[in-house]
């Protein structure tokens, strides 16, 4: 079975083919970020951040399913050894439409946080475009936002 495109992109470090592989509303999570991100930009952000972070970072193993990628991954962050898993879930074209992300064990975990937290904090995730609310309907009260509480 010929590797999943994410896969060879990552190994051939090629951002513009990892980018064609999101979706526009793509979600990311990790334990190794505050919160879930969407869209694109953020993501390849992210995964940018993460791959200078995963030193060495080398696939292992791949599995499939049905709309599904599993990629088990080993890496270092300075002394720490880890191990983990890139979960894809792909909508009908095959473009990602979350990645979650999984990796042990706890010492490496928080090696990964630190190193991310500090990557980010001098290059923060670009805010993604706000998606456009719908008028309420005639009669109705608004729903307060974020930005109301």
């Amino acid at each position: 079975m010929e590797p999943h495109p994410f896969r060879t992109a990552v190994e051939a470090d090629d951002e513009a083919a990892i980018l064609a592989l999101l979706h526009d509303e793509v979600e990311f999570r990790s334990p190794a970020v505050f919160r879930p991100y969407h869209g694109r930009a953020a993501v390849a952000h992210l995964l940018h951040h993460a791959k200078a972070t995963l030193e060495g970072l080398t696939y292992i193993d791949e599995l499939h399913g049905r709309d599904s990628v599993a990629l088990v991954f080993t890496a270092r962050v300075g002394d720490k050894e880890v191990e983990g898993l890139d979960h894809l879930t792909l909508d009908e074209e095959g473009r990602i439409i979350r990645f979650r992300v999984m990796i042990r064990p706890a010492s490496g975990l928080l090696a990964v946080a630190q190193t991310m937290g500090q990557r980010l904090e001098a290059d923060p995730v670009p805010e993604a475009d706000p998606v456009p609310e719908a008028d309420p309907a005639p009669g109705t009260d608004p729903q307060p936002t974020s930005a109301d509480r």
